[in-house]
């Protein structure tokens, strides 16, 4: 004898049965809609693009500059998002704005008037630029720190240097420690080095020297790189070098404390900036670089000039984002030369400023972002407004799915009319033909409702359309009735006829 379930058993199996028959019913009803709503999401996913890709490269220049520090940082705030950020060693700024230009580098440093052009353009003179199709695409993601002209030089040396190579320049104006270098004009002779070419400094310091009457053989200059440059000169190899970078730099930061070396202070250096659009003035304040030994002893006026963030249109948004928000990390305090939240901004950028880097930093990030991580609050941040049209596209539609679905789980029950009423049919035509039908043919038609009930009584409907299930079967029961009485009647007639 077979075990029966008990009665809290099945009444869990019936109630996990009509769930989810609801469910299903719930499902087949919504389908065209929420099919409707995928395809309109995955095209919007495909067309948006909403996901950055998990790489990018950054042009740094240099090792040991201020730039690879900085993309040492970058790379640093960008891994936490599961971002790799490749470093792509170069000459220096002008070598990063022409791996951009290439296509080599998504994102580079690229130091203010780092363009040829810039410096051929004469002052006053209409800037017809003709780097302006190379630069085709370019966006700035913000200005982020100042990168002054540092000066250093050996004062022994301005005692007597030697003889430039064409033989016409004459000798460096005597001078000591009490008598710095406050002048270009005193570099005549000297051994400079003008940092490596691709920097940007070798043309930069032609035209300064130009600028102060000063032709290019003026003075022996040579093209080794900071380092190198650095260790010759405290070396007594080279009497002065020019650097263009920030005071976070390792070779500027070990020359202002290197005996024997000293910074030129340019009293002309407001003249310069001038000159030069892309220059301007900066004061490194007295004790900057040593409070303890007053390092330097008085306040010292460098040209400087601003450093961007460059990428090209073709970049990820997400990624220049990204970039602009750890640019205000990385650069958003007090330096040497500014104040907290002078950087990065938008004010001195020489290209057009990237939206993603307009709003970033000048804006408020999303409330989204402090709660969320980067790859859920980029896809919320691209894909809203498609979300916010999907809503309002749906709204209208989602009205056709109650009716849908009452008309799935009624007609589950309907259906079984059509077999009901077929009965009924066969009964009233017998009574029409006037003899009420057979016996056999009224056994029949028992069956049959027999068969219909035992179908009926197997229906599975949500408690809400019990109703309608409850009303079949008490139609097929009023049925029932009829065939009883019609079947006692024809015994009846059979029973008279008979006697």
């Amino acid at each position: 004898m077979p075990l029966r379930r008990p009665p809290a058993v099945r009444q869990l199996r019936q109630a996990l049965r009509l769930w989810l028959l609801s469910v299903r019913d719930m499902l087949t009803s919504a389908g065209p809609v929420l099919l409707l709503a995928l395809g309109l999401l995955a095209a919007a996913y495909w067309w948006l693009d909403p996901q950055p890709p998990r790489t990018v490269t950054l042009a740094t220049g240099p090792a040991g500059s201020a730039y690879a520090e900085f993309g040492r940082r970058y790379a640093q705030a960008l891994a936490h998002d599961g971002i790799e950020v490749r470093l792509l060693a170069t000459e220096g700024t002008a070598g990063n704005l022409q791996a951009l230009r290439e296509g080599r580098a998504d994102v580079a440093f690229v130091r203010g008037g780092s363009d040829d052009t810039a410096f051929d353009t004469p002052p006053g003179a209409e800037d017809d630029d003709p780097a302006e199709d190379a630069n085709a695409g370019i966006m700035s993601l913000g200005a982020l720190f100042y990168e002054p002209m540092w000066l250093f030089y050996r004062p022994a040396a301005l005692h007597g240097a030697p003889r430039a190579r064409s033989g016409s320049a004459q000798r460096a104006p005597a001078g000591t420690a009490q008598n710095p270098l406050t002048r270009l004009l005193q570099l005549r002779g000297l051994r400079v080095n003008v940092d490596q070419a691709g920097s940007g400094v070798p043309e930069l310091v032609r035209r300064l020297l130009l600028a102060n009457g000063l032709p290019a053989d003026a003075i022996v200059a040579s093209e080794m790189a900071p380092e190198a440059a650095a260790q010759a000169l405290q070396a007594g190899q080279i009497d002065a070098l020019v650097l263009v970078t920030a005071p976070e730099s390792p070779v500027v930061q070990r020359l202002l404390q290197a005996p024997g070396i000293a910074l030129a202070d340019l009293p002309q250096a407001n003249a310069l900036a001038r000159r030069f659009p892309f220059l301007q003035t900066v004061t490194l304040p007295r004790g900057m670089v040593d409070l303890a030994r007053d390092l330097p002893p008085g306040d010292i006026g460098l040209l400087a000039a601003t450093t961007a963030l460059l990428t090209h249109e073709d970049t990820h948004p997400a990624l220049r984002q990204r970039f602009a928000q750890a640019a205000q990390q990385i650069h958003g305090g007090a330096g040497w030369f500014n104040g907290v939240r002078d950087f990065p901004n938008t004010r001195t950028s020489e290209l057009p400023v990237s939206p993603e880097g307009d709003r970033a930093i000048n804006g408020a990030p999303p409330f989204w972002q402090r709660y969320l991580p980067f790859w859920a609050s980029n896809l919320l941040e691209r894909m809203w407004l498609v979300i916010g049209g999907l809503i309002v596209l749906l709204l209208p539609l989602s009205r056709v799915v109650p009716p849908l679905y009452t008309y799935r789980v009624r007609q589950r029950i309907f259906r079984w009319y059509a077999r009901l009423r077929q009965v009924e049919a066969r009964l009233d035509e017998g009574g029409e033909a006037g003899g009420g039908g057979g016996g056999g043919e009224l056994t029949e038609l028992l069956d049959e409702l027999d068969e219909l009930d035992r179908v009926a009584s197997q229906i599975t409907v949500p408690l809400a359309h019990a109703e309608e299930l409850y009303a079949l079967r008490n139609n097929i029961d009023s049925t029932r009735r009829r065939l009883l009485a019609r079947r006692d009647d024809v015994v009846r007639a059979g029973n008279v006829s008979g006697a």
